[in-house]
């Protein structure tokens, strides 16, 4: 099982780990540790690099697979092998954009769930950039134009950003924490990581955050769509 770092401490740039396998075809290995966000929930996943006996390996891609988390390597040079120490670093610029954007469409969906009382039905982002689809029968310019205030007034009040882990027992006992329109989590998880921007939102989630909604900055809508008789779109960007 890999420990993952990310979940404790987003924040974290650096790291040393041990290589647990190595597969030589794929270029996959996998770590003791990581910081690498594997990707899900709609947030992509982290690139950064591996550094074994004066050797950079580029991490290209990352994806967990049951308990453990894979990296992709790139470059022709031998894959440091099993029990090998290495060091690690994220390409922390991409990531903390990714931060940024993932706590924005929390800061969104509370908005939209707290004033409107819509579900989410789906979302994506990369850095800077995202979107997010609700429940809404109707949706014109005005009512966008409302909720981009709304958001950036929330973004305004500076509030703080919490991750906790709980048992899934007790973390169901939160109303409403699931808000998209299915309940994502599988039977077999026992803990539930929960994200809350202190105030304004509280919700399961397993992505990266910022530590303060300050960080997120100006939050724009740039467009909005309908994809359904109640399923409307909102795009947002980051400056």
């Amino acid at each position: 099982m890999t420990k993952l770092l990310y979940q404790t401490d987003s924040y974290l740039r650096e790291f040393s780990a041990t290589i647990v396998s190595a597969d030589a075809e794929s270029r996959g290995v996998t770590l003791d540790q990581t910081a690498f966000y594997p990707g899900g929930g709609g947030q992509p996943c982290d690139f950064g690099a591996l550094t074994f006996a004066g050797e950079t390996y580029p991490v290209e891609k990352v994806k967990k697979q049951g308990d453990e988390v894979l990296h992709f390597l790139g470059g022709s040079q031998p894959l440091p092998a099993p029990g090998s120490a290495v060091g690690a670093a994220l390409d922390w610029e991409r990531r903390y954009q990714l931060m940024r954007t993932h706590t924005a469409l929390h800061v969104l969906c509370g908005v939209v769930f707290r004033d409107y009382g819509a579900k989410v039905t789906g979302g994506d982002m990369e850095p800077l950039k995202g979107r997010m689809d609700f429940e809404f029968e109707n949706m014109r310019g005005e009512l966008v134009r409302a909720i981009e205030a709304a958001v950036n007034l929330e973004v305004q009040q500076a509030r703080e950003v919490k991750v906790r882990i709980l048992p899934r027992e007790e973390a169901f006992q939160i109303p409403d924490l699931i808000r998209t329109k299915i309940n994502l989590l599988p039977e077999g998880i026992l803990h539930v990581r929960t994200v809350e921007i202190v105030g304004l939102d509280l919700q399961a989630d397993g992505g990266t955050h910022v530590k303060n909604a300050a960080e997120v900055g100006k939050i724009k809508v740039t467009d909005y769509k309908s994809k359904g008789a109640v399923n409307k779109r909102i795009y947002i960007e980051l400056e």
